[in-house]
């Protein structure tokens, strides 16, 4: 039986998403100089002043995600794209120093005062 076979009408494939509890950033990646189509699909404004990087946060438990948001602002001069506390996810937008220094206040905050478990800041 093929893929095509096994996703027919009679056998839907049914993907279940779940995280695991835990005090952890599982993703922490700096986009430099996005393509402004990354902007509008998101759903953030490419504004000039705004546009030179992107920044991308996972963290668990998701609540945690409210904490990096005011973190990060406070940190430098990063605007505030998305925050989700159900998922954990947050998204700022800036100059690459900018978001670089946010992630990083973000990471070492969740390390010394929260005991997270943290991954590397990676960059494309």
């Amino acid at each position: 039986m093929d893929i095509k076979d096994y996703l027919s009408a009679e056998n839907k494939a049914r993907i279940i998403q779940e995280i695991v509890p835990g005090k952890q950033i599982t993703l922490a990646h700096i986009i430099a100089n996005p393509d402004k189509v990354l902007y509008y699909k998101l759903g953030l404004d490419p504004a000039e002043e705004h546009s030179g990087a992107i920044g991308i946060l996972t963290l668990s438990p998701s609540e945690t995600a409210i904490i990096a948001g005011d973190i990060a602002m406070k940190a430098s001069g990063v605007e505030l794209g998305f925050v989700d506390r159900f998922s954990g996810t947050v998204i700022v937008t800036g100059t690459v120093s900018q978001v670089e220094a946010a992630l990083s206040a973000v990471t070492e905050y969740a390390i010394n005062k929260l005991g997270f478990a943290v991954c590397e800041i990676t960059r494309t």
